[in-house]
């Protein structure tokens, strides 16, 4: 189905008991972009997008994905997405192209093999690809997980804080992951308690706090909701990179710069000719 909105959500409300987690959410979701679900621990992230995937049902308010009703739909919404959790859910015990063999075979899709070492190229994981998932750093496990959600090339992914306990490097590959998502025509949900993520990623931000959104834009548009920068003049101090290069040089050759120093030095205040 083709839609004006991926995703549309009106007056979403949920509660478990007397804790109102969400509060009447609103949002439209632009097919082909990345929209960033911005907000703190308990904020009500997790419960909204499990309530669009079909696994929680809403007490109040409507929600479409890909055209599709979800509370009147569910079968077909789940046809049109895929969910990635905030952990990988990749068999340790299998290879990542096992994994991904796996998955095919399970959605019927015809020449599985063939499906798992496109993807296997697709997140430059061809290598690593007859290894056991268990040996795999978090980010290639991460990466696997998302490329065994797209089987079947669904129309709309969410991802729920897909970076989270990840290093410095392996966040940036899945970042470069989500964005060739959405170049290749990919509607992504992502929700993430990183501000720089958001900032890396989305094409827009709804910041979600206390079960509502509070603003909802692009960053420039957020960016506008401050006073004008103020242009200051602060005295650069240097950076833990700069001084590691300053000490190691090009080669990295400590000792032989310390054995250069000592044999050419010189007592304190005279020049060496």
């Amino acid at each position: 189905m083709t839609t004006e909105s991926a995703i549309r959500v009106q007056g979403i409300e949920k509660s478990f008991k007397d804790l109102h987690v969400l509060r009447g959410v609103d949002f439209d979701v632009t097919p082909g972009s990345i929209f960033a679900l911005l907000g703190s621990n308990g904020a009500g992230k997790t419960t909204l997008v499990r309530i669009l995937s079909t696994l929680l049902k809403a007490d109040a308010g409507s929600a479409t994905v890909h055209g599709f009703d979800v509370a009147g739909q569910p079968a077909d919404v789940r046809e049109s997405i895929s969910l990635t959790g905030q952990f990988a859910a990749v068999d340790e015990v299998l290879t990542g192209r096992e994994n991904l063999v796996l998955i095919a075979k399970l959605r019927h899709l015809k020449n599985p093999g063939a499906i798992a070492d496109d993807l296997l190229a697709r997140f430059s994981l061809t290598e690593a690809g007859n290894r056991k998932a268990s040996t795999y750093s978090g980010g290639m496990r991460r990466r696997l997980d998302i490329a065994m959600s797209l089987i079947g090339n669904p129309p709309i992914i969410f991802l729920d804080e897909p970076t989270t306990g990840l290093d410095p490097q392996a966040r940036i590959e899945v970042w470069q992951t989500v964005k060739g998502l959405a170049e290749g025509g990919t509607s992504v949900l992502l929700t993430t308690q990183y501000l720089d993520e958001a900032e890396q990623l989305a094409d827009r931000i709804a910041i979600l706090h206390k079960g509502t959104i509070i603003r909802n834009g692009t960053l420039a548009e957020l960016k506008q909701l401050l006073p004008a920068a103020k242009v200051e003049y602060v005295e650069k101090q240097p950076s833990l990179e700069e001084v590691f290069l300053a000490l190691v040089g090009d080669t990295g050759d400590t000792d032989a710069a310390d054995d250069d120093r000592t044999a050419g030095s010189v007592p304190a205040g005279k020049e060496q000719r």
